[in-house]
């Protein structure tokens, strides 16, 4: 008598649904990527009524409330903040830098930053907050 089974059991695993599944998850991640914006350095601005509206070729310069210089998202020390201004604009006269400075740095802070403005000849627009009330 030959009690041995003919066929062998195989584990399978089930992947049909797999498929939907990654599909949901890359839309999912894709819509996510597009509402999130990587380059965000918070900085709480001061406050003043809406006075006039922002040139179109601009250059950020932000200050952080540890007295962190940002140009254009990129970390620069204070020192060198001239020579990278200078070579950001060189080939672009008419740019403007907007200022996103903490509002809790003191006043010599951008007194600073606008003197170096001045010396290169560039106009500095500070960027605030609105008024809500």
């Amino acid at each position: 008598m030959n009690f041995r089974r003919k066929k062998r059991f195989e584990a399978e695993v089930a992947t049909s649904s797999l498929n939907d599944i990654m599909f949901f998850l890359l839309l999912f991640f894709l819509i996510i990527s597009t509402l999130a914006n990587p380059s965000v350095i918070k900085v709480l601005l001061p406050k003043s009524t809406p006075s006039q509206g922002v040139v179109k070729q601009q250059v950020n310069l932000t200050i952080t409330k540890d007295k962190e210089y940002y140009l254009e998202d990129k970390l620069i020390v204070p020192v060198d903040l001239e020579n990278a201004i200078s070579k950001l604009v060189k080939d672009k006269p008419d740019m403007s830098i907007v200022l996103r400075m903490d509002a809790t740095l003191t006043i010599q802070d951008l007194v600073d930053v606008l003197a170096t403005g001045t010396k290169l000849k560039i106009r500095i627009v500070m960027a605030t907050q609105p008024i809500s009330g």
